[in-house]
């Protein structure tokens, strides 16, 4: 998720967890942790496919923060005295706060390692974008409250923690429906074994776009849960598999194909191979697309990997919200926009 989500969920954590009378503190240690994981984009891997693929590695495994945590609260009981007071409190405020992180990371389309080393894809669970307002609100009001007014604080950072934690479960519950629909469309399609990717569209979860990849193409289509009543029309599009298979022995291209579960697409420009990422974005824009080979003689070859700006449209984003309220056809939900 965002920077600002991963601070006031940390906050929040820690602020309910720690003892009141240490509210302020725990706030700001909260916050604090809550985006430590992150640093690890200050990091050079030494190329942008390296750099994209190991963000979220080390710095978001659970096998690393749960150690973490106990060595930081360790040290805080050691050298500060509220944390001697009540040890257990504090313990649950630095554990809980980390290991937030990256289970809420593993929510969004862009993958979390949360079993570093082991050598496992990214868990990309998919119910939210990594922007939602819907989800960051209850827990920024919630820190609001308690910055501000600090004997409805511990009461406004619970209801901030469960509204938000219901938003989460809705998440679930609108991606396990948007999948249902996506399967019944296949059938009738009679795609059959296809992998499929349900991820929602920017900052909401009443639309989804839905990914399949099927041996040659993949498809591509939206389900909005207010008005498409199940039905999802699909657009088809060159997977670019021929030249994936001629450049399978490309380290950037197997580590891309692991990376995002084979939810990638080829194709070839000026006798540069470049890599999509087919999870994040929709047809024609990506967000992540890299060089990650050039045309030799007769065979593919590594070079420096490049990640290729994206041509963002402001209209993109009133389109997503328009089709939130109308199907293919133009057709508006019913007594609704």
């Amino acid at each position: 998720m965002d920077s600002l989500s991963q601070l006031v969920l940390g906050a929040s954590v820690a602020g309910v967890c720690a003892p009141p009378k240490h509210r302020g503190k725990a706030m700001l240690l909260g916050a604090a942790l809550g985006t430590l994981p992150d640093l690890d984009v200050l990091i050079d891997y030494g190329g942008d496919v390296e750099n994209f693929t190991y963000h979220r590695g080390f710095s978001h495994s659970l096998f690393v923060l749960a150690p973490l945590s106990v060595l930081i609260w360790w040290a805080l009981r050691r050298w500060w005295a509220p944390v001697r007071e009540q040890s257990r409190r504090w313990l649950a405020a630095i554990g809980l706060t980390l290991l937030t992180h990256p289970l809420l990371d593993a929510h969004t389309a862009y993958g979390t390692q949360l079993f570093w080393p082991l050598e496992t894809s990214p868990i990309s669970w998919a119910t939210l974008f990594i922007i939602d307002p819907l989800y960051t609100l209850p827990l920024l009001i919630g820190v609001a409250v308690a910055a501000f007014r600090r004997q409805a604080g511990g009461a406004a950072l619970q209801v901030g923690l469960i509204v938000s934690t219901l938003y989460i479960g809705w998440s679930w519950v609108a991606q396990s429906t948007v999948t249902r629909h996506a399967e019944e469309a296949l059938a009738s399609m009679q795609v059959q074994d296809a992998e499929l990717f349900v991820t929602p569209t920017p900052f909401n979860t009443l639309l989804w776009r839905v990914v399949v990849v099927d041996d040659e193409h993949y498809l591509e289509g939206f389900d909005s849960l207010l008005i498409d009543e199940g039905s999802i029309r699909f657009s088809r599009y060159a997977l670019g598999k021929n030249v994936l298979e001629e450049a399978r022995d490309i380290w950037a291209v197997e580590r891309l194909r692991w990376f995002s579960r084979g939810f990638i697409s080829a194709r070839v420009d000026t006798d540069r191979l470049i890599v999509s990422d087919l999870r994040m974005g929709q047809e024609p824009v990506y967000v992540f697309s890299h060089v990650v080979a050039a045309r030799g003689n007769p065979h593919w070859k590594d070079v420096p990997t490049e990640l290729l700006p994206m041509s963002f449209e402001d209209r993109a984003l009133a389109e997503t919200w328009d089709r939130i309220w109308r199907d293919d056809t133009g057709n508006a939900v019913p007594n609704g926009n």
